[in-house]
């Protein structure tokens, strides 16, 4: 497994080299982050990796899905959002794939740590907890119609 985390650390650097976050760092510390925060599931810290490389990057479901095992890019395409899709899909879909669900938590975690938050105007701060808490009570409710 860890040639497979050493593998998608290497992808998500390459791809985000050059973007930054909201306010200003580098983006690629996010999924830093997000890996270290779920750093107790090795297939999760792949997934941590590459969780926001389909959305925001040129690499492509179909290139993950010919480099890492089924379950890696499975949960990589659960947390990756569709163009036009509802949120309530995109949560049900999340909650239904538990190393995607993990890495969601641990990503809303992230966005939501108050030093990070802190960085940014306070509309903005305000618009992001009130986006992520109704994005945690998606995700809870549909785990519970998952593992019912």
């Amino acid at each position: 497994m860890d040639e497979l985390i050493a593998a998608a650390q290497g992808i998500a650097e390459a791809a985000h080299e050059g973007q930054v976050d909201k306010s200003g760092a580098a983006y690629i510390e996010h999924p830093r982050r997000v890996a270290e925060r779920v750093s107790g599931d090795p297939g999760a810290v792949v997934v941590a990796w590459l969780h926001d490389i389909v959305e925001d990057t040129a690499v492509t479901l179909a290139e993950l899905a010919e480099r890492f095992p089924p379950q890696i890019s499975a949960a990589v395409d659960a947390v990756t959002k569709r163009a036009g899709e509802a949120k309530a899909d995109y949560y049900r879909r999340v909650a239904a794939d538990p190393l995607a669900l993990a890495v969601k938590r641990a990503d809303i975690a992230d966005n939501t740590d108050p030093v990070r938050l802190g960085a940014l105007p306070p509309d903005t701060q305000e618009r992001l907890r009130a986006k992520y808490a109704a994005a945690l009570e998606q995700l809870t409710e549909f785990g519970r119609t998952v593992t019912r």
